[in-house]
């Protein structure tokens, strides 16, 4: 498989396209780690850079799977030390960003005894850059995880925060913004509710082209009074809110725990934004006036619950489901159809690439690609193990996968 020419993705960042096989797609090396996988590989080159629950970064040789070099970051948290969350130990579980042109990996690392620490490393020998905390201020940060996606715009990365699995303790929201050359003080954001509403969805912040920030929330704890529970929140490159939108029925989410930010917002083009959560509703919004209460440009039925994130290849934007892929073609205006849905599995956050769609059976550990106009199963690999919201990542004619403590990779050349 060959390279194609970069595109981007809807939430801001970057990818890279592979032409089809040459031939039958085929396991070619797994690589086993010292923790668990949930952050989505990154390929940078011809390396590929995998983040694990054991505080480690790697980066493998995307050719052969060989280790170049390792940087551990500490010691994660244990499950025990933690007031909830179904992970142990907690280490690196939002995916990292890269800034090819500096040579730089930007990565949040949850370390004993409990706070999260925002590491820079040479993208050639791992070799650490900078460090600084970015736990938000009169925080507890024992009670914050950090599974947004970073994101990196002007000169600056951006870390997301919402609560572990439970909700437990004393949370908010938060986005935490910090200079790449390491200078001045922090930048935040906290959601205006007096508790709960995290950002976390796995894709993490869209970003436009002017460096303004689309994030969105889940469950708040009002059912009467807005507190941007369940809402998409528009912030300027210094995090000062610029406008934001919520559903009809945004209490009715709040009080169910039906997070409309279990996927980040997907920034579309023409002006459209596209957001789902857990009840499966879809919206598409202006992104420069996103509507306040109700104010969606057009909203439908989605799939029994969006998760995770989505993939875009103009006519058609792909959903991760917890009752299969779902493909929605736009139409003319801001309106979208359901053109597609898969067969019947917990679908992961999707990417194109290939001439497929690629996604993973979170339930039955499997690697899929489906095709794109029909979604008709054309490929499929059993992992081993699975990862929650594993995303896939293309690059150098293979395809890399989180399974477990392993990255597989498969190729078709």
């Amino acid at each position: 498989m060959a390279a194609r020419p970069e595109r981007r993705r809807p939430d801001g960042r970057p990818t890279t396209e592979i032409s089809p096989a040459a031939g039958p797609m085929r396991r070619v090396h797994p690589a086993s780690l010292d923790g668990q996988v949930f952050a989505e590989p990154l390929v940078s080159g011809s390396r590929v850079f995998v983040a694990t629950e054991g505080d480690s970064v790697y980066a493998l040789d995307a050719r052969t799977g060989r280790q170049l070099w390792r940087t551990h970051l500490g010691e994660p948290v244990p499950r025990s030390q933690l007031p909830c969350g179904d992970i142990d130990p907690l280490g690196i579980t939002g995916t990292p960003v890269i800034d090819p042109s500096a040579g730089r990996l930007w990565v949040v690392a949850s370390v004993q005894p409990g706070r999260h620490e925002l590491v820079a490393l040479d993208l050639a020998n791992g070799s650490l850059r900078s460090r600084r905390s970015v736990d938000p201020p009169q925080a507890d940060p024992r009670a914050l995880q950090q599974r947004a996606a970073l994101a990196l715009s002007h000169g600056l990365v951006y870390v997301a925060f919402g609560g572990l699995f439970g909700d437990c303790g004393t949370y908010n929201g938060w986005v935490v913004g910090a200079r790449t050359d390491g200078t001045g003080s922090l930048l935040t954001y906290r959601v205006n509710t007096n508790g709960r509403a995290g950002i976390w969805g796995p894709s993490g912040p869209a970003v436009d082209a002017s460096g303004d920030l689309y994030v969105s929330t889940g469950n708040g704890n009002s059912t009467n009074t807005f507190d941007f529970g369940d809402a998409v929140i528009r912030l300027s490159p210094e995090l000062g809110v610029l406008d934001w939108y919520a559903p009809a029925n945004w209490a009715d989410l709040n009080a169910g725990d039906t997070d409309l930010g279990s996927m980040g917002p997907s920034l579309l083009g023409g002006n459209l934004l596209f957001q789902a959560g857990k009840a499966g509703e879809g919206y598409l919004l202006r992104a420069d006036h996103l509507g306040g209460i109700n104010g969606q440009a057009f909203q439908a039925g989605v799939c029994g619950g969006a998760w995770g994130g989505t993939a875009y290849l103009p006519p058609h934007l792909y959903v991760g489901c917890s009752d299969g892929l779902t493909a929605l073609r736009l139409g003319s205006g801001a309106t979208f159809t359901v053109a597609w849905r898969g067969p019947r599995f917990w679908a992961e956050p999707p990417i194109v690439a290939g001439g497929l769609v690629w996604t993973v059976d979170r339930d039955g550990a499997r690697l899929i690609g489906l095709d794109p106009t029909t979604g008709t199963v054309a490929f499929q690999l059993s992992l081993g193990a699975g990862s929650h919201f594993a995303t896939p990542a293309a690059a150098d004619g293979r395809i890399f996968v989180a399974a477990g403590r392993t990255i597989v990779a498969v190729s078709g050349s």
